[in-house]
């Protein structure tokens, strides 16, 4: 089997006990794979599980979120939509997100930082375009996109924190309409 095959157990590995976390043996018990399996697929090891984790996820956003944004929609039908599939992502709110669980810990946000914030400013920033087309000015517009960011990582904490998705959930239905507001 090819190392795709294994993207989403290690997804699952890193969204749920991070970096620091996962130790080999746990992502050959969870795999099926032996060690020298693993090395096979992943030769640096570690880091290149979690690399390839990662790189799942920012493919995702880029097709399967910011694409939403890219439609000739109203704003207030692309960002319903783009929460929808972020919904779905995050299981309705039970799995928590590789990006901010990476960044949490010193020794993996050394080694990932940068895809990180690459993944977030593109966000950021496509959320924003949709804003300003829609004639809310470039400034406010970051700020309402930052914000959505902060509303939607907080969500995610405090429904694990909970053990309740319901504030996730909210959160996914009122975002759409903050983002809008005002809008022409």
């Amino acid at each position: 089997m090819s190392k795709q095959t294994y993207v989403p157990i290690l997804l699952k590995l890193f969204r749920q006990f991070g970096y620091e976390g996962v130790t080999l043996s746990k992502i050959s018990q969870e795999t099926g794979l032996g060690k020298a399996s693993l090395y096979h697929h992943f030769p640096r090891g570690k880091a290149e599980m979690a690399e390839t984790a990662l790189n799942y996820v920012n493919n995702l956003l880029e097709t399967r979120i910011l694409e939403i944004l890219k439609r000739e929609d109203p704003p207030i039908a692309k960002f319903q939509d783009m929460f929808a599939a972020i919904s779905n992502f995050f299981n309705e709110g039970q799995s928590s997100c590789l990006w901010s669980v990476l960044v949490m810990q010193q020794s993996s946000d050394d080694l990932f930082h940068e895809q990180i914030k690459w993944a977030f400013c593109l966000w950021i920033d496509a959320i924003s375009e949709v804003l300003i087309d829609g004639g809310v000015d470039q400034k406010m517009a970051r700020e309402r996109a930052e914000d959505a960011m902060i509303s939607l990582q907080g969500a995610l904490i405090l429904s694990h924190g909970l053990k309740d998705t319901a504030p996730f959930k909210r959160v996914m239905e009122r975002l759409p309409h903050q983002l809008c507001q005002g809008l022409e």
